[in-house]
């Protein structure tokens, strides 16, 4: 999965044939999505990348029409209604006097992933009859896509519309640090560390302890007690989850410490569940199965922490023998109720909506979730210290 996944996903829903890629190619002035008179032109959800003043870098998407009929056209159907659950906001197209029950069920599915939607008549210059503000009771916007009539009111919607913590991203830290403060992060440097740069949730980090205005340095784990008898004491150490083991009994306790992971579990996760859901891990037995979630897609190293480590850590905490299943990227989950435990990465790859929704059937199920880092320094020990700095 590509860096852009984290970006801001807003879907174009409606039936065939009204408009959504003549929409889409007069929101972006570009001819991105294909146009043609016949209906059922666009099959898969069609993803393209642009900048929206207000709102900044989103992901389009142009699905198939939600009344798409036969074999095939219910297989886009299904593949349109996927892209429901990765989205933070969605565009309903109509045509004059049109809402029935295809309208009525997006709306009811949209609810229940608590996402939020505008209702466009994307054909205004065509309509006979009174322009309408509304329609079944729902706000409406008009415009043309042809004309680009009231393509500016309906941007001015989105960016009403659009949930302020998809695009505005508030700080990892601020409410951790202050100005001047000192933050020691702790980066291995193995198998896993990409050539020639940093993690992206190194980096998220780092940028936001300089938005901060507090100082931040990165040392590998084997310079850790260098840098304490050297250097000021840190206000705050952030290592890599799977070096929990190395550096909690070098970091003396009245210094704070926690992962990057963790801090990602706090910033986009399901926090409170997570807290909740962890310490079930004393209670797995021989036999269970658990879930691993990767939110992005990778080559597996003989090192690598979702596939590898985590079931080996697991296993050998618990002393049981238990069922790993691994998925990346945003693959669908089957069959939730046959997992004991579900283990979420961090998420720096998807957006805080796709991985809510990704967790949520779990929630719903009352099946408890963990996070890598939270679960590493569970069973290390040092679970009540490495989320003390994000509990007020």
């Amino acid at each position: 999965m590509k860096g852009r996944e984290n970006k801001p996903h807003i879907g174009v829903f409606g039936r065939k044939n009204n408009g959504k890629s003549s929409l889409i190619n007069a929101i972006t002035q570009q001819e991105i999505a294909i146009v043609s008179p016949v209906p059922g032109t666009t099959t898969d959800p069609v993803k393209k990348s642009i900048e929206i003043f207000g709102i900044g870098p989103v992901i389009l998407i142009d699905t198939a029409g939600i009344d798409d009929e036969g074999d095939l056209g219910k297989k886009r159907v299904s593949k349109s209604e996927e892209i429901l659950r990765i989205i933070d906001l969605a565009i309903i197209v109509i045509n004059e006097y049109q809402w029935d029950i295809s309208e009525n069920q997006l709306v009811e599915k949209l609810n229940e992933l608590e996402t939020p939607f505008i209702i466009v008549n994307n054909r205004v210059d065509e309509w006979t009859a009174e322009r309408r503000n509304s329609i079944n009771n729902f706000p409406l916007i008009n415009v043309s896509a042809v004309s680009g009539e009231g393509i500016d009111n309906l941007i001015k919607g989105m960016i009403a519309a659009m949930p302020p913590t998809s695009y505005i991203s508030h700080s990892l830290l601020g409410d951790v640090i202050s100005p001047n403060n000192k933050i020691l992060l702790i980066t291995p440097i193995d198998s896993e560390a990409p050539a020639m740069r940093m993690t992206l949730p190194q980096v998220q980090t780092l940028r936001d302890i300089l938005d901060n205005d507090a100082v931040a340095t990165f040392v590998k784990e084997d310079k850790v007690e260098y840098y304490l008898q050297n250097f000021p004491k840190p206000n705050l150490v952030i290592t890599d989850s799977q070096v929990f083991n190395k550096v909690s009994p070098l970091i003396p306790a009245e210094i704070p410490l926690t992962s990057f992971s963790i801090l990602l579990a706090k910033h986009k996760g399901d926090f409170q569940n997570y807290l909740k859901g962890t310490p079930y891990i004393d209670q797995l037995q021989d036999g269970d199965n658990i879930l691993v979630l990767e939110s992005c897609t990778h080559q597996i190293a003989c090192e690598d922490i979702g596939r590898v480590k985590i079931p080996n850590w697991l296993q050998n905490y618990t002393k049981k023998k238990l069922n790993f299943t691994f998925l990346s990227g945003l693959e669908p989950i089957h069959d939730i109720t046959r997992y004991a435990l579900v283990v979420q990465c961090g998420g720096c790859m998807v957006t805080r909506k796709q991985l809510l929704n990704r967790l949520k059937l779990a929630v719903e199920n009352n099946i408890p979730i963990t996070n890598y880092g939270m679960l590493i320094a569970y069973i290390n020990g040092i679970f009540e210290r490495a989320v003390k700095v994000f509990i007020k």
